[in-house]
């Protein structure tokens, strides 16, 4: 089987830290752009995938990023909580472009590793929501709407990368892993952008 790793798109920044209450933002105008670019890429000729299921964190940017696919394939939005981020819980959310766009030293912290309290934890965690859904989807092809930190910890469990943030992730970029039942696990791309160039929609707008 095929997954089809979904960053989301663009959201926007959040504060909580009056209320307490974990930050959850939507998607900016811009990220709803890049979805509309994004599913049009992944279901209209020539382009268009064979997609079977769709699933998504339980956090509003990654539902919003594929909500739209599942919509237009006719299928149901599965949830998945293991491959959640690791700023659950968190009150506060900037975009990481517009912290490393303003030089802010929590880029450099993200970027370290020093964000995430059990980094290995957190990718033991990524693991195991990958695997369900691979064995819940034997020979199929299934889009997961997901994060940055997510794509990463996956990622370097299959490559065998110790450092589980070393990889930055694109809004919508689909990163492909091959799944088999034997348990072998191989990446046949990273960072694709072909949907945002075709349409001339920006990466960012940091």
């Amino acid at each position: 089987m095929e997954l089809l790793l979904i960053r989301h798109a663009l959201p926007v920044s959040v504060d909580n830290r009056d209320s307490g209450v974990e930050a959850d933002p939507e998607l900016s105008e811009l990220g709803l752009r890049q979805t509309e670019a994004l599913v049009d890429w992944l279901t209209t000729e020539p382009t268009a995938e064979q997609i079977d299921a769709v699933y998504a964190s339980p956090k509003v940017r990654a539902r919003q990023t594929v909500a739209p696919l599942a919509d237009r394939l006719g299928v149901e939005l599965l949830i998945e909580p293991l491959v959640n981020e690791y700023d659950a819980g968190e009150v506060e959310y900037v975009p990481i472009e517009k912290l490393k766009a303003d030089d802010d030293p929590r880029w450099d912290a993200i970027m370290a590793g020093d964000d995430i309290d059990d980094p290995e934890a957190f990718r033991e965690q990524v693991v195991a929501g990958m695997d369900r859904i691979i064995a819940a989807n034997p020979g199929r092809t299934v889009a997961v709407g997901c994060h940055g930190g997510v794509v990463s910890a996956y990622l370097s469990h299959v490559l065998g990368i110790d450092r589980v943030l070393f990889y930055e992730a694109y809004y919508t970029s689909v990163c492909r892993v091959a799944a088999s039942s034997a348990g072998h696990r191989s990446v046949r791309s990273m960072n694709e952008l072909g949907h945002l160039r075709v349409a001339g929609v920006p990466l960012s707008e940091y």
